[in-house]
């Protein structure tokens, strides 16, 4: 491939193309404990580390998204425990212990459904995660890449990965190491897991709405802070989860 604009569309495309091909399956199948999540009362906790937290902005609190829906993020522990913010390091996503503590501050609840996001799916934290929240009985949806997890080992103790562990499986289809144009000069450019992680996040929003409209019951879900009435549509539907979601100035 080129190492230009046009190189990374036609990578770009066979990607997408491949995502397109084999997850339409399990997608179907996450947005099922979605609107089976939200139908129920429940709230959608979506985790991820690195650039793994775009994932959970295309989840949690986005116009066109679902208004019951937690961002959980490794700074929760300064955000809203009694952490100092020069507490976390680089390397913070490694520590299976810091899982726990994000855990105990989020607004959870039985019935609740976990999204958790991770490429390589094996640092500490996400696995940690990703294990409390099947120990505490909770459904889990994981967005990965399944090249990439099943060739690196996990930082884990228990030596698994996230996708090990949860309910469904959503394959974002990025390659080994994520980028997709290689330079002569080595290394390679253009990561593709954040497009492809989010367009089959909208994938399963989709399918959710439609099975909650199928249901009888209207889609939660926001409306653009910068149209007129969506600051009164938006507060209106949050009251129904107060105490249940949050949303933070970032």
């Amino acid at each position: 491939m080129a190492v230009n604009q046009d190189g990374f569309l036609a990578a770009a495309h066979e990607v997408i193309d491949r995502l397109v091909r084999t997850q339409r399956e399990p997608i179907a199948a996450a947005a099922g404990l979605v609107a089976q999540c939200v139908l129920g009362g429940g709230v959608v906790h979506a985790f991820g580390t690195g650039h793994s937290q775009g994932l959970v902005l295309e989840i949690a609190g986005r116009a066109g998204g679902l208004i019951p829906t937690n961002k959980l993020s490794l700074r929760d522990v300064v955000t809203y425990g009694d952490t100092p913010a020069g507490a976390l390091d680089k390397y913070v996503e490694r520590d299976p212990a810091i899982a726990h503590r994000i855990y105990e501050l989020a607004p959870v609840q039985d019935g609740d459904l976990f999204v958790i996001a991770s490429n390589s799916g094996g640092n500490g934290s996400t696995v940690e995660m990703a294990s409390l929240v099947k120990q505490r009985g909770h459904g889990l949806i994981a967005f990965t890449s399944l090249d990439h997890a099943t060739a690196v080992a996990s930082r884990h103790p228990s030596g698994k990965h996230l996708h090990d562990l949860a309910d469904v499986v959503i394959d974002n289809c990025g390659p080994m190491g994520d980028t997709l144009l290689p330079l002569p000069t080595g290394g390679a450019v253009c990561a593709i897991s954040s497009i492809t992680a989010a367009m089959a996040a909208q994938m399963m929003l989709a399918d959710a709405a439609a099975l909650i409209l199928a249901a009888g019951q209207t889609p939660p879900v926001y409306l653009s802070a910068n149209v007129p009435e969506g600051d009164a549509h938006n507060r209106e539907l949050e009251q129904r989860y107060e105490g249940r979601i949050r949303r933070d100035p970032s």
